[in-house]
């Protein structure tokens, strides 16, 4: 099983974020827009590489706002006021900055809702008449989609969902155990290792997911590996992107619960189905009843792989994720 001390002692896990939200003031209005959690508390565990587009392509601060104009699919970056179109500027810095972003084994971005340099999601974009649209995304965000297509990305806004807030920092340890297993063990035998201690993760998010990456492996060794991990890389991180729901959790602390039933006396049992049908029921949060799994998994003869599973410890537990979905 992965514990605690695992993220403890990992190598730092690196995550780009928009340079305002760490606090610094490089908003076009000369302010910030600090975020509390993801510097006091996710930074306990990240480091953070700050990107700030618009000033690294040489704009003052304060400087005049932008906007996304045009075709959604491909807007143009202007200035109103001035007129000035920084569209190929952009580009071409955010080129050159993801070739160094590449070399720096990111896990991860968090962007500036709203932003025309920056929003991922939702931005606007304004027609020939002047008129907006939440249908963009971000000069550099779309750069960043384009060049790193597994990274999970959001946006700080979006992570005051509890819901998507827990995916997003899954989906962060999980690309950097994946990244892991490729830089440090790279064959079949890893990556049957590596799918197995994630079973009953993706099947908390999508066990179609889970079944036809569990085809791809019984493949290993007759597909070549460079193939095989790009398919593989893929449908894992496609599958955590589905949010777990409490339908799909109640069924993995059910097929838990099948390792365990032997083991309790009728007492626990009830205990434990108990607390699985109050998660159902939104009585109470995910932790309460994996706590208390987490305990008979220690204390019971359980199979092997079942203490492996990345599921029951899969990020620190000092974000208290799980005491919120």
């Amino acid at each position: 099983m992965v514990s605690d001390k695992t993220y403890a002692t990992s190598p730092v896990i690196r995550l780009g974020i928009s340079t305002c939200l760490l606090g610094e003031r490089v908003r076009y209005d000369g302010g910030h827009k600090l975020d509390r959690f993801l510097v006091h508390t996710l930074g306990r565990f990240v480091e953070w590489v700050p990107v700030c587009p618009e000033v690294e392509i040489g704009l003052p601060v304060p400087r005049e706002s932008m906007r996304l104009v045009g075709d959604p699919q491909n807007p143009r970056l202007v200035a109103p006021k001035s007129g000035a179109d920084y569209t190929e500027r952009m580009k071409a810095w955010a080129r050159e900055r993801l070739e160094q972003l590449a070399t720096m084994d990111l896990c991860g971005f968090v962007f500036k809702k709203d932003s025309p340099s920056s929003g991922l999601f939702r931005v606007r974009v304004y027609d020939e008449h002047g008129m907006p649209r939440r249908t963009g995304t971000g000069i550099f965000p779309r750069e960043v989609m384009n060049r790193f297509p597994l990274l999970p990305l959001e946006e700080e806004g979006r992570l005051n969902d509890m819901a998507l807030r827990e995916n997003f920092i899954e989906r962060v340890f999980a690309y950097y155990r994946w990244t892991e297993l490729l830089r440090n063990d790279p064959t079949p035998g890893g990556l049957v290792r590596f799918h197995t201690a994630h079973k009953l993760t993706l099947m908390a998010h999508s066990p179609k997911h889970y079944t036809e990456m569990g085809r791809l492996v019984a493949q290993a060794g007759t597909i070549p590996w460079e193939e095989l991990s790009v398919t593989y890389g893929r449908l894992f991180m496609e599958g955590l992107a589905l949010l777990g729901t409490r339908r799909k959790h109640v069924n993995v602390m059910q097929h838990l619960m099948g390792f365990l039933k032997k083991y309790l006396s009728s007492e626990d049992k009830q205990e434990l189905l108990g607390l699985i049908e109050d998660y159902r029921n939104e009585l109470v949060p995910l932790i309460v009843p994996l706590t208390l799994i987490q305990h008979y998994v220690r204390r019971c003869p359980v199979p092997d792989w079942v203490h492996q599973q990345v599921y029951l410890n899969p990020y620190p537990k000092e974000l208290m994720l799980r005491n919120h979905v």
